[in-house]
């Protein structure tokens, strides 16, 4: 079965298009209009291997936080649409991202019951035009529109850039894993409950 969805999210602030192939080898077309986001999305798409094109507008004469909450949403749900009814995934997975001086951890499960740890702490206010407080919320919405359990700390590190782009691959690389479907387990969902 193809693991593929199309979500297209709009509202007053927003209009968001997300296509994504949980199946895919790690190709990407992202277009946000902040520059910075569409670097941590191409890692996030590169280090999954999820095909992933994103092409969103919004109101940001007013400032980035609407698209870059919004994008997260509509990933989000793109991801559990296409995961449908997460039969043979793997669930759990984690992963410990280097960069240079930054070591950052990242673990996951895809248990439809979001929740975010988010023990990073950043040196600067602004990455590019971003200010550096509204990754908590992109991670945030994230998790909650994927139904993903989701922890985030760096353990330690120096360059906000490096901090939050190990973020990001942290997640990719859980997401890799944790998305894989198992042989031994294929036709079945990954709980006690028979349902996620």
């Amino acid at each position: 079965m193809s693991r593929k969805a199309r979500i297209n999210r709009k509202t007053k602030e927003t209009s968001i298009i997300v296509d994504a192939n949980i199946d895919g080898k790690g190709s990407y077309k992202i277009d946000t209009k902040i520059g910075f986001l569409n670097h941590m999305l191409e890692q996030l798409s590169k280090h999954s291997l999820i095909d992933l094109k994103v092409q969103a507008k919004g109101d940001t004469h007013i400032d980035l936080h609407h698209t870059t909450e919004d994008t997260g949403i509509a990933i989000g749900e793109c991801i559990k649409k296409a995961l449908r009814a997460s039969k043979g995934i793997r669930r759990f997975a984690h992963a410990l991202i280097p960069m240079d001086e930054t070591l950052t951890r990242v673990s996951i499960d895809i248990s439809n019951r979001p929740y975010l740890i988010w023990k990073v702490k950043l040196k600067v206010e602004k990455l590019g035009e971003m200010d550096t407080e509204l990754f908590k919320e992109w991670f945030q919405a994230f998790s909650q529109a994927a139904g993903i359990t989701l922890h985030i700390e760096n353990i330690y590190g120096d360059n906000s850039h490096h901090i939050i782009e190990s973020c990001f691959k942290g997640l990719a690389r859980s997401l890799r894993e944790a998305l894989e479907i198992d042989k031994r387990i294929k036709n079945k969902i990954p709980s006690t409950k028979g349902k996620l």
